[in-house]
């Protein structure tokens, strides 16, 4: 029988466990496809989180825990736990549960007639109307400018072979995204259809800030579009440069009406030096990121790993 593994990520979810641990319960209750492991990654709670899934009574299921000495991210999080996941396949799931149970099986009957790797795709979502709008920007963004195969209303949730795992584990990207890493590979592939609910407790760790670094992040490793743009923009300058001052040349030339302006002056260089510090704050994202991969420092740090036992 094969085996399934699930991988859960976490923070500062004290109040929702209870709830995703009796789900987890029930619906692996009838599961006769395949066995289940679920690996719960702690990715540095300062809640009860972890006290609270310890106390929990785990069935029909293997359980461990992977504990990050820190919170390193989701992505990192996910990616402790594909290097350490067991099963023939592996599938993420989130401690919110804004995404059905339901998806582990079928994500799971598609990927067994020969997909490496299978998504679920959002059809609709409960979530708020900024969390919508920044989800549809970015998959517009990175359907445009980095991956076209990305899905228009995007994805959280992917089931993908021991074999895609093999060369996750061997190319651990630190500043990325593990979903257009996974997506860029190239294996068959396919997608399903969900609707997303709505939080049942607590409040998305989602932050702006997060969201703006997975933005950057997903450009800067996927994309060359901010070296494009840098490129355009500086091209444009150039060819409006050579306009401009050709017209103030041809105007004294044959009218001789033109007086010095130092308000003029002062706007085009706040303009040009203005334009200049974006080309180079995006320049030195890509320094920056190419220092970090020479230091090899780890992407996450594991604390410690126990199972959970299901004898309570």
């Amino acid at each position: 029988m094969k085996k399934v593994s699930i991988l859960i990520p976490f923070l500062n979810e004290e109040e929702n466990i209870p709830f995703l641990v009796e789900g987890l319960n029930t619906y692996f209750k009838t599961n006769t496809q395949f066995t289940t492991e679920v690996i719960f990654i702690d990715d540095g709670s300062t809640d009860l989180s972890l006290n609270v899934l310890q106390n929990q009574t785990h069935l029909n299921y293997e359980a461990k825990v992977i504990s990050l000495s820190k919170n390193y991210g989701s992505h990192a999080a996910l990616r402790a736990g594909i290097l350490h996941a067991s099963g023939d396949y592996i599938c993420f799931i989130y401690a919110d549960l804004q995404d059905p149970l339901q998806l582990i099986h079928q994500l799971y009957e598609k990927c067994i007639t020969g997909l490496e790797i299978c998504w679920a795709t959002r059809e609709t979502s409960d979530n708020g109307l900024f969390e919508k709008a920044f989800s549809s920007l970015y998959a517009r963004l990175m359907k445009k400018y980095a991956v076209s195969t990305f899905p228009e209303k995007g994805f959280d949730i992917v089931m993908f072979s021991k074999k895609v795992q093999t060369l996750l584990n061997e190319n651990i990207e630190a500043n990325s995204s593990i979903f257009l890493q996974i997506l860029t590979l190239g294996f068959k592939q396919d997608s399903i259809y969900y609707n997303k609910q709505a939080r049942k407790k607590g409040k998305s760790k989602w932050t702006l800030s997060k969201k703006i670094k997975l933005l950057v992040d997903s450009f800067i490793a996927f994309s060359f579009a901010p070296i494009r743009f840098v490129t355009m923009v500086g091209l444009t300058l150039f060819i409006a440069g050579i306009l401009f001052t050709s017209y103030l040349i041809i105007r004294k030339l044959v009218y001789n009406d033109l007086n010095s302006g130092w308000p003029m002056l002062g706007s085009i260089i706040c303009m040009g030096f203005g334009i200049t510090n974006i080309s180079l704050g995006i320049l030195a994202e890509y320094l920056w990121r190419n220092l970090d991969a020479t230091r090899k420092r780890p992407v996450f740090i594991i604390n410690q790993i126990f199972s959970l036992t299901n004898d309570k």
